[in-house]
């Protein structure tokens, strides 16, 4: 299972660093990990927020 995960942000990052970075350059693996890890920090910090903003409605009605 976690290997699909990091297949798919692999994935997104390939045309992401390429961008940035020649395929052909020695240091492309490197800067598609970096890309990657970023996708992955993006996505939690995402699902950090939806769960902040779904939780504070129900905290702010118990205290009625």
């Amino acid at each position: 299972m976690l290997a699909w995960i990091i297949r798919c942000l692999l994935l997104l990052a390939a045309p992401i660093a390429a961008l940035f970075v020649s395929r052909d350059a020695l240091n492309f693996g490197i800067i598609e990990m970096l890309v990657a890890i970023m996708l992955m920090v993006g996505a939690v910090l995402a699902a950090a927020a939806w769960s902040l903003r779904r939780a504070r409605p129900a905290a702010g009605r118990s205290g009625h």
